[in-house]
């Protein structure tokens, strides 16, 4: 399949740029807790030359466990509604500035890339996005992405750049 529009890897990078632009303005640092992209929002973010100055952290919690282990989503909270949803993202959106001091403001994704795993309920495709400001409310919303693993994967990092650059002010 096609990469989509506007998530080639140069307009990735782009997007990235702007966020870091967007960073380094508001004297934040990022977070990032990331399961369905694993790593790739960091990657994009890293890519950045001085990157460094703005970018902190980057957590990779694929599984279930590791999100309750390293970002303190409760377990109740995973079984009641699943690892893709609401209230895991934003459980992971501020678990993942809890063990990050340094870090201002943190996106966390979670969703079903696919080939398989989806359902009537959660196709493949779905994907919550969270982002936290820290001392602020999180917002989050929720996407459903067509396309193969690698198209779903890439509409979740431009959409998690994206919210980055509207909660910003960018």
């Amino acid at each position: 399949m096609a990469v989509p529009a506007g998530c080639d890897d140069e307009a990735l990078a782009r997007l990235a740029r702007r966020v870091g632009e967007a960073l380094l303005d508001a004297g934040l640092m990022l977070v990032t807790a990331e399961s369905c992209t694993g790593g790739w929002i960091a990657k994009v973010v890293t890519d950045v030359p001085g990157s460094s100055g703005w970018f902190t952290l980057g957590l990779v919690t694929y599984s279930n466990a590791a999100k309750r282990e390293l970002l303190g989503v409760p377990a109740e909270v995973l079984e009641r509604h699943g690892a893709v949803s609401e209230p895991v993202v934003r459980a992971m959106a501020a678990g993942a500035l809890a063990s990050c001091p340094r870090a201002g403001v943190g996106v966390a994704v979670s969703g079903i890339a696919g080939p398989a795993g989806g359902t009537p309920d959660k196709p493949v495709g779905t994907v919550w996005l969270a982002w936290a400001r820290r001392g602020g409310a999180a917002r989050a919303c929720c996407e459903r992405f067509g396309g193969d693993r690698e198209a779903v994967r890439r509409q979740t990092v431009r959409a998690a750049l994206e919210g980055l650059l509207d909660g910003l002010g960018g």
